[in-house]
């Protein structure tokens, strides 16, 4: 067996390094590995890269910063002009337009410090029992230990040990069942994390008046609402926030992909006004931060990421790539290919009746990367995508379909 140092995550310690495929290269939305085969990118690596693969406008960026100032810390009392710079924009394009930002690396980052921060703003308010998180199955959180224990895809929290207390998973439809903890656990609640479309526990956009019922029972008992848009934010649901896109306005966003479209890896949380206010004491010292927050490198590729985005309108182009997708897939599912598809904007999945992961590997061997689900296939491509790219990934998942038993 091939022992090789690089411990791959998510995947079989006991697979080969050999037989993992090799990518070498991107450009837009292709990718090429090391034999010079090609793949149409369709999940946008690992669902950013919002604005394709390869932007030499993003190098020169990263560049130029690493010949000014490549690194330095961000803890009291520094300070650097790309992070300053790019926590303005971010907030500028949030709808927490008076919040600031805290900055991390990535999303496991983000949100065990959204989760950090919304038991803090309890216990400052004097109610020290109010630590638990409701959570919604099918929720994808990432994998640090607050996020292990607040995601509903039971099998990531498996073989860890005991994880972090005080969480309760409701069904991912059911507001009642979110009523109903309420009901129990009022005041005892700190806040309710969810993303507004669930993406890695299956692609599933939220009930008709959902998230607005999560907030209006937030407010009636004074938690906090946590919006995950990890895999939402910056333009993926076609606007520049899931939360825009749903018409509900949170306390805590957590963001990371999307806001650098993967170039550099850059995470953080948008705090509200009605929170900041409660940290903003004078005297107080906010206890937490990581050693490469704002680290002006990875805020100059946002900088450059988020003017991009801007300029070439790829928050509308989101809408249009989802509708060519949905159309796309509608088409699959009138031929009877698939069983039904799901989705918000430029995220969607094809439900399918038979296993998803072996439609997958026969669209690896005809050149589209998309990613299996429990009962189907996500899509999440670069926002750069063309039509005709698009039709590509559609039309092989019909000839896979049509191949795989």
């Amino acid at each position: 067996m091939d022992h090789h140092a690089f411990l791959h995550g998510f995947a079989p310690p006991a697979k080969p390094e050999a037989e993992m495929i090799n990518i070498v290269r991107g450009q837009g939305s292709t990718l090429y590995d090391d034999e010079g085969r090609s793949y149409i990118d369709g999940l946008g690596s690992l669902w950013y890269c919002q604005i394709g693969h390869s932007r030499p406008e993003m190098a020169d960026a990263v560049a130029a910063q690493m010949r000014e100032l490549a690194a330095f810390n961000t803890f009291d009392p520094f300070t650097n002009p790309p992070a300053a710079r790019a926590t303005e924009m971010i907030v500028e394009r949030s709808p927490l337009t008076d919040g600031r930002v805290f900055l991390g690396c990535s999303g496991s980052e983000a949100v065990d410090t959204a989760l950090k921060l919304a038991r803090l703003y309890a216990q400052r308010n004097g109610e020290p029992d109010r630590q638990v998180v409701i959570t919604r199955t099918n929720g994808y959180h990432g994998t640090n230990f607050g996020g292990t224990s607040a995601q509903g895809i039971a099998l990531n929290r498996e073989g860890w040990g005991d994880l972090v207390p005080h969480f309760v998973e409701v069904p991912h439809d059911d507001i009642e069942a979110m009523a109903t903890v309420f009901a129990k656990h009022g005041e005892r609640v700190a806040a309710v994390i969810t993303e507004p479309v669930q993406g890695a526990g299956g692609v599933f956009p939220p009930p008709e008046g959902y998230l607005a019922g999560v907030r209006r029972l937030c407010d009636q008992h004074g938690a906090l609402m946590i919006l995950d848009e990890v895999i939402c934010g910056f333009g993926r649901t076609g606007e520049w926030f899931g939360a825009q896109t749903f018409g509900v306005t949170p306390d805590l966003i957590t963001f990371a992909k999307g806001v650098t479209s993967g170039y550099m890896p850059l995470s953080g949380v948008i705090v509200s006004r009605r929170v900041c206010e409660n940290f903003e004491e004078p005297g107080f010292l906010l206890r937490t931060g990581y050693t490469y927050s704002g680290h002006p490198t990875v805020a100059a590729a946002a900088v450059k990421n988020l003017e991009i985005i801007t300029d070439e309108g790829l928050v509308e182009r989101a809408r249009h790539v989802g509708a060519k997708l949905t159309e796309g897939l509608a088409a699959l599912a009138a031929d009877g290919l698939i069983e039904s598809y799901r989705g918000t904007g430029a995220v969607q999945a094809a439900v399918l009746d038979r296993p998803p992961m072996d439609v997958r590997n026969d669209m690896l061997r005809r050149g589209v990367i998309v990613r299996p689900l429990n009962d189907g296939l996500a899509m999440c491509p670069p926002l750069v995508i063309t039509d005709d790219e698009i039709g590509r990934i559609i039309d092989t998942m019909a000839e896979s379909l049509r191949a795989v038993p």
